[in-house]
């Protein structure tokens, strides 16, 4: 998101867990939560502030900001709460669900501009705008669906193809062969997710398909504040008491680098998403189905979701109900096994992945920045704060031999040789146009 806005914008990207000094076309500033005075001065250089998350609730200056606010809400905490909590006692789960309401109707009683991630998300969210009061005359006059008030901007995922650049599974961890059928398990595994019936269909297929393999990518979350729940252990305990612990079902111990995954990705032959029929399933959003959308690999996923209706309008997999055993291993033994079937959803995946590219899906947020504005009921909050409004600091963007030079390492090393290409034909063009 930083890199495509950066194309036109000065931008800086806050992070609050820490920083490295990477080439980047845009600031990259550590903020650590709560410090106030640190994030006001990036407050008074900005005109639009894009957050997420609990932003708003860790940093006072956000709270009181006038500028313009863009608050991407692809991620229902209050929903996802239902699932995590559950298992706690009456009171502390109402209390975690209601926490996280809280947190989102602050940002949306404030926000500017919304980004869901998918038009039945959008619907959802349109509703609780709606129950705050921010479906209104104001905003309705000259935008009667709303567009300029809530778009459809989904996480996307890169326009280059991933690339081979060493062995990571296949060959490489024992017990799993260079010939062998690699399920994989994309991301994190959590309470809302229903790996249980997975491990059991994957040893339910071995008895027929001995060379199948079930590879869960991420089990212990890099993130210290996203505990290990329950599933895991529950997961692996699963597997052992059915023999298939390190010989069918394999679990990744830790978590595999953001740009090691494209290794992994390669080396499996179809992607897997299991999950529960319920409130979450229904307006989540899956971001590991985009990964393996750009790993063209054929999917089984469980029917109820967003991307589980892409799948099956498009054929780029098989859809199962939610605790169908019997379904789910017919279903990936289809995606393995079936040439004609894979080949077909292959070439589905090359053509519907376009879709999610970054540069479409950012094209609502990067047309709203272009002509940002106050929401209708916010215009109140404009004065003097607009986009020609003088601040007392004005970051100048980076030029000069020094900084192409950070920027070549950066493409070179995130996109590889083809991305670096791209990026110079670019450039070389919007000179010309300027000439």
């Amino acid at each position: 998101m930083a890199d495509l806005l950066s194309r036109d914008n000065s931008v800086t990207l806050v992070t609050l867990s820490g920083a490295e000094t990477i080439g980047a076309p845009f600031d990259i500033v550590h903020v650590s939560p709560g410090d106030d005075r640190a994030f006001n001065k990036l407050e008074e250089w900005a005109d639009v502030i894009v957050f997420q998350g609990h932003a708003m609730a860790v940093f006072e200056a956000l709270r009181r900001t006038s500028k313009i606010l863009v608050v991407d809400i692809y991620d229902p905490m209050h929903l996802e709460q239902l699932e995590q909590g559950r298992q706690l006692p009456a009171a502390q789960w109402s209390t975690q669900v209601s926490d996280a309401t809280d947190v989102l109707n602050e940002q949306m009683k404030r926000g500017d501009f919304f980004l869901s991630a998918s038009d039945r998300q959008r619907m959802f969210w349109l509703g609780q705008l709606a129950s705050l009061g921010r479906v209104n005359p104001a905003n309705y006059d000259g935008d009667p669906d709303l567009a300029g008030l809530i778009g459809v901007v989904p996480f996307g995922l890169p326009s280059t193809p991933p690339e081979h650049v060493r062995n990571v599974l296949k060959g490489v961890l024992p017990g799993i062969a260079s010939t062998d059928k690699v399920v994989l398990w994309s991301g994190g595994l959590y309470n809302w997710f229903d790996p249980k019936i997975l491990i059991r269909a994957v040893a339910d297929l071995s008895t027929r398909r001995s060379n199948v393999r079930l590879f869960f990518q991420g089990t212990k979350h890099p993130h210290p504040g996203v505990p290990e729940m329950a599933i895991v252990a529950e997961s692996r305990s699963l597997a052992a008491q059915l023999g298939a612990l390190d010989t069918t079902v394999f679990f990744n111990p830790s978590w595999v680098d953001y740009a090691d995954r494209q290794n992994y990705l390669i080396e499996a032959d179809a992607g897997v998403s299991t999950h529960f029929s319920h409130i979450e399933t229904t307006f989540s959003f899956r971001t590991r189905i985009l990964d393996y959308l750009w790993a063209g690999l054929p999917m089984v996923v469980t029917e109820g979701d967003h991307f589980a209706e892409l799948i099956q309008a498009e054929t780029l997999g098989v859809v199962v109900p939610a605790g169908d055993l019997e379904a789910l291993s017919a279903g990936l033994e289809k995606v393995l096994f079936d040439d004609d079937f894979i080949a077909a959803a292959k070439s589905n995946i090359a053509r519907v992945r376009e879709d999610y590219f970054w540069e479409r899906a950012l094209a609502p947020l990067v047309d709203f920045i272009a002509d940002a504005r106050h929401a209708g009921d916010n215009r109140h909050l404009g004065s003097g704060t607009g986009l020609a409004a003088v601040r007392p600091r004005q970051r100048v963007k980076p030029s000069g031999l020094r900084h192409d030079i950070g920027l070549l390492a950066h493409y070179l090393k995130t996109g590889g040789p083809r991305v670096v290409a791209q990026r110079i034909r670019s450039r070389l063009k919007r000179r010309n146009e300027e000439l």
